[in-house]
């Protein structure tokens, strides 16, 4: 499965990742080899998949723009071992699919779940969707507390809303300059934003 950059950097060390979880096994080779899109969505599907086998089977699925993948593709993207939900966002960024948005949303601003907002946060940035930035000032004005020990998902709503450029995230943008770890990246972030006439 041939593809371009970034794409075969993330695809090369999710199947090293794999491979090692699987213990090299012929399972994992078939799954790293097939053409069969149905064979890997039934891995979805099936009982007493191995986790390692879930997440090959969904990630291919979801560079093949696969919707089949969307459901186990958000549980990883929420998963506690960050390289998973990594390689689920890189997977969902390229599914095209129209719940993506929705989905990442409601893992960035879940109080719940906030040490795992980081990769949905960034997700929201990537897609761009109509969702991205609401989703983004909310978690971020949950961080603006004190002693808040969320700071890089701060950050990386700071820099998201920055990226976005959109006047709606000036007021959370302003507050955010008090905070010392968010300074900098605050002030660069308000510079994108275009100034109203």
């Amino acid at each position: 499965m041939h593809t371009l950059g970034i794409m075969d950097e993330e695809l090369r060390s999710l199947t090293e990742r794999l491979r090692q979880e699987s213990g090299a096994s012929a399972a994992y080779d078939r799954l790293v080899t097939t053409g069969d899109l149905d064979e890997l969505a039934e891995v979805l599907v099936a009982p007493g998949q191995p986790l390692w086998a879930r997440e090959l089977a969904a990630f291919r699925l979801g560079l093949a723009r696969d919707r089949r993948a969307f459901e186990s593709l958000v549980l990883l993207l929420n998963h506690r071992d960050p390289e998973r939900c990594v390689s689920a966002a890189h997977a969902l960024a390229r599914l095209g699919d129209p719940r993506t948005a929705r989905a990442a949303a409601a893992l960035a601003t879940n109080e719940l779940r906030v040490a795992y907002a980081l990769l949905p946060v960034r997700l929201l940035v990537e897609l761009r969707a109509p969702e991205a930035v609401p989703a983004l000032i909310t978690t971020l004005e949950r961080r603006l507390r004190p002693h808040d020990p969320y700071r890089r998902v701060a950050l990386a709503c700071v820099e998201g809303l920055g990226t976005l450029g959109d006047a709606r995230a000036r007021q959370v943008l302003n507050e955010a300059l008090a905070h010392p770890t968010l300074a900098e990246a605050a002030v660069r972030a308000l510079a994108l934003i275009p100034r109203q006439r």
